[in-house]
């Protein structure tokens, strides 16, 4: 007879409340509907996919709402949701233990534990990583009280900050030649720069979907080091419905300081005894030449590794993520990739038998197709997470399985600076070497157009505002057609490329 000691079993357990975490026991619900599958994650709140769109053969749209975990149980009722963070795995005997001091057996095993800020300084009061949901409320109520913030990072959160931060001077510090190094080559970043000095539009209607609160929740994780919190990653529109306003009354205020990285933090006490000088707020370039001093004490100083000092109220680092691989390592014989992700094979599968892992906490470790990369973004989240449902239940079944085709070739569509961007294939030439050529159509402040050739075929495309290019794009990219004879046609906005290839 079992005893309230016994671990509890379940044929399935997933790991993490992500969008990963959350689609793979879905999928294992809808596919398992007589078996239990245990979600086990430390938030309480899940991330749920919404209003998903299939725009093109490999391009999804989809926004991302957090729903109380009850939620989840309505829609699938052979879904248990565990309410604890993983405290250790025992791999051979097939046993999680979690912290509130439980464990339980499994079947099979699917990580999707995500990653948590690559902070650029720990255990400092005013370096703030904003990763999930509690994180960007303590920065909305930081930011409310600032008239100056320094944002460290080129990646996805940065581009998105720097653009909807008002009320407040931004001093972006960014170590690359042009902003959002991850995501544009130079000339699109010439493109968006504009978007950074122009006022704002007026902001759209208020985010109708529904905010759920984690109140009696966040006191217990007021005492959690900002580095060891558990939370899910922020959903693509974040922001949407946030106010981002800083106390001054000016709208958008933003200094880029390029090739540069933070060579030192001083609090306020420290920098005075340096008996260095703080810079004020660039205004324009002719200002700037002079270095005009900063008059204004400010809490906390960064002097960056081109040897301007800077004050701030406080700091953001958005500088990556480190995948959250660490309960489960531990005694655990995993192959560990160079990124610090657990490796996974084309089935999903870590090193470690009966254990795949799915989303930011893993690295895919098979050769990819030629027009496909990894990324840690929303869209390969939840990629990775239904395939490697699909794989745990083929291999429960005995099935073989084919790669999926959402790995054929890169695709994202995202927003930033108020744009819409695409990103298809290998957008930026990623290991093309110089055996390509580039293509290029800009018109000023409504689109920009590069596609990446190479011997006559589409190998990747970028597509910055309304181009209704992205679906003949994609079938040029996937088809791999011949396109030597239209020459530089091909961007010709007289003539309606779709027609061409439809």
């Amino acid at each position: 007879m079992a005893t309230a000691r016994d671990p509890a079993r379940a044929r399935f357990v997933v790991v993490g409340g992500g969008v990963a975490g959350v689609t793979c026991a879905e999928q294992l619900a809808g596919q398992f509907p007589e078996d239990e599958i245990l979600l086990i994650t430390a938030s309480p709140l899940i991330k749920a996919v919404m209003n998903f769109k299939q725009v093109s053969k490999t391009l999804e749209e989809f926004e991302i709402e957090e729903r109380p975990t009850h939620m989840l149980k309505e829609h699938y009722p052979n879904i248990d949701v565990i309410h604890s963070a993983v405290q250790g795995l025992d791999a051979e005997l097939h046993k999680i233990r979690t912290e509130d001091g439980k464990e339980y057996i499994y079947e099979k095993l699917c990580i999707c534990t995500g990653g948590r800020p690559k902070l650029i300084v720990k255990d400092n009061p005013y370096v703030l990583g904003i990763r999930d949901t509690d994180s960007a409320k303590k920065f909305q109520g930081r930011l409310a009280r600032a008239k100056r913030v320094i944002i460290v990072g080129n990646g996805g959160i940065a581009l998105e900050l720097v653009y909807e931060i008002e009320g407040c001077e931004v001093i972006w510090a960014i170590k690359d030649k042009a902003i959002g190094n991850t995501f544009f080559d130079a000339g699109a970043s010439e493109f968006l720069i504009p978007q950074l000095q122009a006022d704002k539009p007026e902001a759209t209607l208020p985010c109708k979907r529904t905010k759920y609160t984690t109140e009696g929740f966040e006191r217990e994780k007021e005492n959690v080091a900002e580095s060891e919190a558990h939370g899910s990653a922020l959903g693509p529109d974040w922001h949407e419905g946030m106010k981002l306003k800083g106390a001054k009354q000016i709208s958008h205020r933003v200094h880029v300081e390029y090739e540069c990285e933070i060579d030192n933090i001083f609090l306020l006490e420290e920098f005075g005894s340096l008996q260095e000088t703080a810079l004020a707020f660039p205004e324009n370039v002719s200002v700037e030449r002079k270095a005009q001093k900063d008059e204004e004490s400010w809490p906390v100083y960064v002097q960056l590794t081109n040897g301007k000092i800077y004050g701030s109220d406080f700091i953001v680092s958005a500088t990556g993520v480190i995948p959250n691989i660490e309960p489960f390592v531990t005694d655990n014989p995993f192959d560990v990739a160079e990124d610090g992700g657990l490796k996974v094979d084309e089935q999903m599968h870590t090193s470690v038998p009966d254990v795949f892992a799915a989303g930011d906490v893993c690295t895919v470790s098979w050769e990819p197709r030629a027009l496909w990369h990894q990324m840690r973004l929303w869209t390969q989240a939840r990629q990775m997470g239904y395939y490697a449902a699909k794989c745990i239940a083929a291999e429960v079944l005995g099935e073989s399985i084919e790669l999926d085709f959402c790995f054929e070739s890169f695709a994202h569509v995202t927003k930033f600076f108020n744009y819409k961007v695409v990103l298809l294939g290998k957008y930026n030439a990623q290991g093309l070497g110089t055996n390509h050529e580039l293509l290029l159509r800009c018109t000023r402040g409504q689109e920009y157009v590069k596609v990446v050739m190479q011997n006559g075929r589409m190998k990747g495309a970028v597509l910055i505002g309304e181009t209704d290019l992205e679906e003949t794009f994609e079938n040029l990219i996937l088809n791999q057609m011949d396109l030597s004879a239209y020459g530089e046609d091909l961007l010709d906005p007289h003539i309606d490329i779709e027609d061409y290839f439809d």
